[in-house]
Parts: C-alpha cells; sequence; structure tokens
C-alpha cells in the first residue's frame, strides 16, 4: 500500500504528515522524495545508514569521428543537441538520457558518460525503514534520483510506504504520485491555502487518485479551504489545530506521535481514516 502526501507549496505540514503516519505505523516504510531539500530524516534520525550514488548517461562527443550529419540534432525531441562550430554541442540540463543519439549515429562519434546527480541513504527509525533522495546543489531535474527511489523501494507487501512528494504541481511531484494507491494533499487554511490546493487538487484529478485532505494549523476562525472541500465534494480527513505544544516538537524535529499520546492519538486516528479509504477503493475497484 502506498500512500502518497503532497500539497501546493512548502510549509504546509506535509513532511508532518508523512513523519507522523509512518511513525503511528511503526512498520512501515518512509520515502522522501522531496529531494532537493529532504527533511524527513531530521525527525527520523535513522541509524544504520547505507548510502548509494545516483547517475545517469551523458552523450559526449568524438569530435575527430564527427562527419557533420546533424543526425544525433535533429533526432533530439528534447533539444539537448545543437550544432555549434562544426561540432555537436550537448545540453546536459536538458539531456533525458535516452541513449537514443549514441546509437543513432552513423560513424559512432558519440558514447556515454556517467554523471552523478545526487545519492539515496537508507537507514532505520523505532521499526520505520527510511528512504532519503538527495539531489546534488545545482542539478536540473531530480527525476533519475526519484525513479530509483519508487522503484526499488516503492513496493513493500508487508508494510505500508509513506511517500513524502516535493511541493507543487511540478513533473517531479508527478513522478513521485504515478504508482500511488492513495492521495493525501495538505493545506492551510487561508486564501493563498485554497489556490495551493486547488493546484494539486487539480493534478490529482488528471491522474484519477483517490484522494482526501487533511487541513493543517486550524484555527477557531472561518477556514476557507474548508468551504473550497464542502463545495468540491472533498473528503476531509482530519483537522490539525494550530498548538505550540505541536510547534515545538515539530520546531525541534521530534516526531509529534511519539512524544505527546495527545498527537499520538490524531495520527493514529488519520492513519485508520485513510487505511479505511484505501480498502473502500481497492473494493470498489474489484467490484467494476
Amino acid at each position: 500500500m502506498k500512500i502518497a502526501v503532497l500539497s501546493g507549496k512548502g510549509g504546509t505540514g506535509k513532511t508532518l504528515v508523512s513523519v507522523n503516519l509512518a511513525a503511528a505505523a511503526g512498520h512501515s516504510r518512509y520515502i522522501d522524495c522531496d529531494v532537493e531539500e529532504p527533511n524527513g530524516h531530521l525527525f527520523f534520525k535513522p541509524l544504520g545508514i547505507l548510502e548509494e550514488e545516483i547517475a545517469v548517461t551523458i552523450p559526449a562527443v568524438h569530435e575527430e569521428m564527427c562527419t557533420g550529419c546533424r543526425k544525433c540534432v535533429d533526432f533530439c525531441k528534447f533539444n539537448a543537441l545543437a550544432f555549434i562550430r562544426n561540432k555537436p554541442f550537448v545540453f546536459e540540463e536538458v539531456c533525458h538520457s535516452c541513449g537514443g543519439c549514441v546509437l543513432l549515429c552513423p560513424e559512432n562519434a558519440l558514447f556515454e558518460n556517467k554523471k552523478v546527480v545526487g545519492r539515496i541513504q537508507k537507514g532505520e527509525s523505532e521499526g520505520v525503514s527510511v528512504v532519503t533522495g538527495i539531489m546534488n546543489t545545482g542539478e536540473a531535474s531530480g527525476i533519475p534520483i526519484i525513479k530509483r527511489l519508487l522503484y526499488e523501494y516503492g513496493t513493500d507487501h508487508e508494510k505500508p510506504v509513506f511517500i513524502d512528494c516535493p511541493p507543487g504541481s511540478a513533473c517531479i511531484v508527478m513522478e513521485s504520485i504515478k504508482d500511488a494507491d492513495y492521495c493525501i494533499l495538505v493545506a492551510e487554511p487561508t486564501l493563498f491555502g485554497v489556490h495551493n490546493l486547488n493546484m494539486v487538487y487539480e493534478l490529482i484529478r488528471l491522474f484519477n487518485k483517490p484522494f482526501g485532505v487533511v487541513l493543517n494549523k486550524c484555527l477557531e476562525d472561518e477556514n476557507p479551504v474548508e468551504r473550497f472541500c464542502t463545495e468540491k465534494g472533498i473528503k476531509i480527513l482530519k483537522k490539525i489545530p494550530f498548538d505550540g505544544e505541536l510547534g515545538t516538537l515539530n520546531s525541534n524535529a521530534n516526531i509529534a506521535s511519539r512524544f505527546s499520546s495527545k498527537y499520538h492519538e490524531l495520527f493514529t486516528s488519520l492513519l485508520e481514516t485513510v487505511m479505511k479509504e484505501v480498502r473502500n477503493e481497492t473494493a470498489s475497484d474489484s467490484q467494476r
């Protein structure tokens, strides 16, 4: 069972929710796909960390073998190749590492070099398997790291998997949720929060994923996001209060469900609700 947690922007409480759900589940796996700025590991403080580098292949040129036929340039649909000063030039930032240009070159003038774009760390924290993707500074895309994260660790038939997605609705978010069984959208109770929630709401609808919303930092005042959910018929899974105790625990990188009985109960209740939603969705799919 794969549960993806996402939000329209950073700072809404996406990591708060995913970390505490994984901790409340106990025997679970937490995957941090927010590879540009992963911070779930700060809360879990995993032990026995193992690390592996993630590399992609980038084409390079044997200039003396190139005859200037430009077939590689014409082939590349990502415009990662150009013919400059009588030789092919590679724009590494937009290369998708498909390898087609190397296969197509009639003179074998192109070959592939490996380029390290990031790394994956794996450790354990009180029964939770913590897997973190970390993109190297300056890289254009974290998709190769996310693909490896989810291919290698995204499926576990014995325990639930919680995916902490990148914020927003870009390609890296799409890559993170495409195989999820259920999505949790986290939103703040403001007009700006409505705008950000609507972004990921539209994305989830495109992917036709079952989902529900968690409202974070809730006060007694009017809640525009709650009104948005009511108007759209969106299920609200849980409301998390704007609370000093939770803020202190979070700012000290402590997992609330482990340090507070009140929040252990809250996140356990949220976990049970999510599990029930997934079971209902699975039952509905089997009847179709």
